[in-house]
């Protein structure tokens, strides 16, 4: 991709924000506007990331509900629904620029890099802004296809040049981000029959359910994180964002020891045992088989699923993770029988394991068999989370925003609750086209509203917002603000 560095840290102050409803003349709800005989004009990025008019293109007809990515659907979404003021607040922690409190990083969120994917992917990177309101006129302005949040640095990044290039050029340097875990979709192409590549359905996606309980269980009861924000990827994959201020301080080796406390994988592609758990096994797998891939495991052979036991591939592979060749040839011929559903056969094979397993024990109580682990190998094998540590373990690391628009499915990256994972459903996720008809028919429903209710609130948008305020912006805010009292009080006791 084409990488500028962005030279303007925008600070703007300007009256409209989230909360507004007066959203000027440039957009109108776009159900009403299949075809518009205005003149459309664009921008071009020079090399040198300025931006110059270009030539007039000729007006486009705009369906409402086309699923394919849309520029006057992205200018509707970034002018009368995306979350800036709520996305300001969490981003700030708390540090308003406009505080007069001395303990307030008034520049915090000015020293916050971001990133915009523009058009034919050229990439800026090293943007910043003052506030909300300076982020959604520089929006609204560029029309990014995509957003990504880096760390928190020394300095604003529109001055990384300067820095880099002044006598103290390690003065630019990351002091903090949110700890981060990117999960893919691909990376599970070994092992899920329904779909691959970027391609996704609801049977898939219970390996991704799988991902979140296991990381959000962990997360919470064996390092004590308390503000995690769970996040659809657009596509085909999930992201958590770990927002405790004990998080966002981690190095880069802390995120990597953390991160490396999840990674069970020590095969390859073409090795067929991928996990070695070791005996007796970690209390946070145990608790994680014991809870979540036991039971899902159970879930995804079935035929309704997987079905992994009638893929010959699949079922091979699972006969080769037990250590015992005749113990293999006994299981095989009895599947081979017929009339056993797949949750019959998983069954039979963990039973006779467990037989085998038993009677390889007798005689040698402080030794284990290798057939006592299998059955669970085979297990996390298939469906513990594949993370990419490189994302986790960069202070640097960039990662797509919340509330980013995916263009390729012109779904946005909304919040998913770890709660009710199972029931998320990626096909179901709303489109920008969605929301423009959503906005249209509560609109024609309630003519006399006179724009009293906020845009967001007249879609199934509403739902994800409301979740993020209440189920995530809240109670971080709420910590916040319980650990500057505490920090006075201790203050006062001194």
């Amino acid at each position: 991709r084409r990488v500028h560095g962005g030279q303007n840290c925008v600070g703007k102050k300007l009256s409209m924000d989230y909360e507004d409803d007066d959203f000027g003349a440039a957009v109108h709800a776009l159900g009403k506007r299949k075809n518009s005989t205005e003149e459309h004009t664009t921008e071009k990025v020079r090399g040198d990331g300025t931006r110059v008019q270009a030539d007039p293109v000729e007006p486009m007809e705009v369906q409402v509900m086309s699923s394919t990515f849309n520029p006057e659907l992205l200018r509707l979404y970034y002018s009368r629904l995306f979350p800036y003021k709520y996305m300001f607040r969490w981003l700030s922690y708390g540090n308003d620029p406009k505080s007069e409190d001395p303990t307030v990083a008034r520049d915090y969120f000015l020293r916050r890099e971001f990133s915009f994917t523009m058009e034919n992917d050229v990439y800026i990177r090293y943007l910043c802004f003052a506030d909300h309101e300076a982020m959604k006129t520089e929006m609204q302005r560029m029309q990014p296809r995509k957003i990504d949040i880096g760390a928190v640095f020394t300095v604003p990044p529109k001055n990384h040049n300067t820095v880099k290039n002044s006598a103290d050029f390690k003065a630019f340097q990351p002091l903090e981000k949110e700890f981060v875990f990117d999960i893919d979709m691909t990376d599970y192409d070994s092992v899920r029959t329904c779909c691959s590549g970027a391609a996704v359905c609801p049977k898939c996606w219970t390996f991704l359910t799988v991902a979140i309980k296991v990381l959000d269980s962990g997360l919470r009861a064996d390092f004590g994180f308390q503000h995690l924000l769970w996040v659809y990827s657009g596509r085909r994959g999930v992201h958590c964002w770990v927002c405790d201020q004990r998080a966002r301080s981690l190095t880069n080796d802390g995120r990597g020891a953390v991160a490396e406390y999840f990674h069970v994988f020590t095969g390859s592609e073409n090795k067929e045992k991928k996990v070695n758990l070791g005996e007796p096994m970690h209390p946070s797998l145990r608790r994680a088989y014991d809870e979540v891939l036991k039971p899902m495991f159970e879930e995804l052979i079935a035929e309704d699923n997987q079905n992994l036991l009638a893929d010959p591939a699949h079922r091979e592979k699972i006969l080769n993770m037990i250590p015992d060749e005749d113990l293999r040839a006994d299981i095989r011929q009895r599947w081979g029988n017929g009339g056993m559903s797949a949750r019959n056969k998983w069954e039979l094979l963990c039973n006779m394991v467990d037989k085998a397993a038993l009677k390889a024990a007798t005689g040698h109580k402080k030794r284990s068999s290798p057939l006592s682990r299998c059955v669970s190998e085979i297990v996390f094998s298939y469906i513990y989370p594949r993370l990419d540590i490189n994302v986790s373990k960069g202070l640097n690391h960039l990662l797509k925003s919340p509330f980013s628009v995916h263009p390729a499915t012109n779904r946005v990256c909304i919040p998913i609750d770890p709660d009710r994972a199972e029931t998320f459903d990626p096909t179901a996720v709303g489109t920008l086209s969605q929301f423009a008809a959503e906005i249209d028919a509560w609109d024609a429903a309630h003519p006399d509203d006179n724009r009293k209710t906020k845009d967001y609130k007249k879609t199934s948008f509403a739902a994800s917002i409301e979740f993020f305020k209440r189920r995530f912006l809240q109670p971080l805010e709420g910590s916040i603000r319980s650990a500057k009292i505490k920090q006075a009080s201790s203050s006062l006791d001194f």
